[in-house]
Parts: C-alpha cells; sequence; structure tokens
C-alpha cells in the first residue's frame, strides 16, 4: 500500500524526492502506530486516524508538521480505496489539519544588493555564485528549479528561461540585463575551468564539474548572507520571497507574479499581498503625523 502509493506520486504526480521523503516518513509513522495496534495499514479507521493524530500533537510537533502528516494519510488512504487496496477511505470523515499561514520573510533592495555582491567574482566559483543569485533574484525560482537548469533551457536572445518546477511542469520566466550579463560572463569564463565538457550539462557545476546540489547552494546562500551583513538566517527561499514582494510592490498583478513562481493555485500568490499591505502600514505609521497618539498633545 505505502509502496504503491509513493510511486504513484514519484511517476504520475511527479513530486520532487524532497516532498516524498516527508510522505514517506509521515505513512511510516502511520505504520508504527498500526503495529502497535497489531492491525494492518489497509484496516486502520477513522477513530484510529484521529488518534494517531493527537499523538503526534502530543508528540511536540508543529502544527506545520501535522499539517503536512495529514495531507499524506489522507492522500494514501484516498488513493488505496480508489485502487480497491483498501475498502473504504476513513479520513473523509477527518478534517484537514491547517497550518497557520506566516507572513514570508523578504530582504530590503540594499540587503538584496549587498548579497549579490558578496561573492569573489575574480574568482571561478565565486563567478559562478554571483550568477546563481542574480538568477535567483532575477526570476524567482526554486532552489530545486535553479540547480536543475541546464545551459539549453536559457534563451538569451528574448531573455528569458525554460524551467521544470513541481510535477515537472513547465513554465517560461522572464530574466534581466543583469544577471543575463553575470550567466554569460560565468559560461565564457568560469564554467569552461570547472568542467572541460561544454554541452548539454548542468547549467551551474560543482568544482569537480558536477551539478551544484540544492544541500551545497543552501551553505553558500548562508554563507553570504553572513559576509552581507544580514543579521537573520539566509535561505534562497527568502530571496524568492523578495523576488515577489518587490514586484508587486512596484505594480506587478497577482496573475503575472502566480505563473512566474510556478504557484498552481492564486491563493498561494495571494500571500504577498498581505506583505504588501503590512509594510505600506510601517510606512505609514512612520510618516503620518498623525497615525499615532503623541504624549502631551491637547
Amino acid at each position: 500500500m505505502k509502496t504503491a502509493f509513493l510511486h504513484y506520486l514519484e511517476v504520475e504526480r511527479g513530486l520532487s524526492p524532497h516532498t516524498l521523503d516527508g510522505y514517506r516518513r509521515d505513512i511510516e509513522k502511520l505504520e508504527a502506530f498500526a503495529r502497535k495496534k497489531a492491525r494492518p495499514l489497509s484496516s486502520l479507521d477513522a477513530s484510529d486516524i484521529r488518534e494517531f493524530l493527537r499523538g503526534l500533537h502530543r508528540s511536540g510537533l508543529s502544527l506545520r508538521s501535522v499539517a503536512r502528516a495529514t495531507s499524506a494519510v489522507r492522500g494514501l488512504f484516498r488513493f488505496a480505496a480508489a485502487e480497491g487496496l483498501a475498502a473504504s477511505d476513513p479520513t473523509e470523515q477527518i478534517d484537514s489539519a491547517r497550518a497557520p499561514q506566516s507572513l514570508p520573510r523578504y530582504l530590503s533592495l540594499e540587503e538584496v544588493e549587498n548579497l549579490l555582491k558578496a561573492p569573489d567574482a575574480s574568482t571561478p566559483e565565486g563567478l559562478r555564485d554571483r550568477a546563481m543569485l542574480e538568477l535567483l533574484y532575477a526570476t524567482g525560482l526554486r532552489v530545486s528549479e535553479l540547480v536543475s537548469l541546464r545551459t539549453r533551457d536559457l534563451h538569451f536572445e528574448v531573455g528569458y528561461l525554460v524551467c521544470r518546477g513541481k510535477g515537472r511542469k513547465e513554465r517560461v520566466v522572464p530574466y534581466g540585463r543583469s544577471a543575463k550579463k553575470w550567466i554569460e560572463s560565468y559560461l565564457v569564463s568560469s564554467r569552461p575551468l570547472l568542467s572541460p565538457k561544454p554541452g548539454e550539462g548542468g547549467l551551474f557545476l560543482s568544482r569537480r564539474g558536477r551539478p551544484m546540489t540544492r544541500q551545497r547552494f543552501f551553505q553558500l546562500v548562508k554563507g553570504y548572507g553572513r559576509l552581507a551583513g544580514i543579521k537573520r538566517t539566509l535561505s534562497p527561499h527568502v530571496v524568492r520571497h523578495s523576488f515577489a514582494t518587490h514586484l508587486l510592490e512596484r505594480g506587478a498583478d497577482l496573475r503575472s507574479l502566480q505563473l512566474m513562481l510556478g504557484h498552481s493555485n492564486i491563493g498561494t500568490t495571494q500571500i504577498y499581498t498581505h506583505v504588501s499591505r503590512e509594510r505600506l502600514k510601517r510606512v505609514y505609521d512612520q510618516h503620518h503625523p498623525r497615525a499615532k497618539k503623541r504624549t502631551g498633545a491637547s
């Protein structure tokens, strides 16, 4: 049951390895719960599922983690019922656990500038990192999309790239002159030193000539954040949020932003309107003479 479901998610739904690993861990917890009850997984009913989820809450898991586990269990039994691997879907009687929606963190324009200038572009690896950061901020790609780019995915003459997002869906994303300049410089001066093979391999390479990994790029971004003087821990996702927030603040419409970010549901994109409103409120409170009560006023 578990194996068939994970195979379905990988092959037919096209979920990323990272997402699959999360689902696998959640289902393995459910399997352990069923073993303690000496019951097969397919025989669990709604009361069992509720007991399992309550146990996750009591174990100290965050609401976000419990919400993901609920989604995994719901998907497993929906699949099993449809495929005849279980008599019914017990999760139909269970409400979805929703994690609280927090506003995404993003960088100021000054912080972005400091971050982009942090790599030493006089070295092959530093030039590669500058090109990656420039392209990340120019496009808002997910880190998995960025590191999986191939040289043929970039179309310099028209200023756009083609990437494969969640569910292996392709989308077209534009990028600007600054990113183009740094990528062209990297391709001419740096990439040939990282790999003697030109051709159609990965766009961004490690010092050993292999495609950059998402884990390594996370480490690089974190390090460059410290070099740039950014106080909080930095991740590629924060740069993606910064791309979206800065576009929206300068008049981009939600539908265009949704297409560039690769969101399947515009509801996901709408969180950036909250970010924009929060910023407007801070500006108002800071600058309007009557925004705040003043002590000693008559």
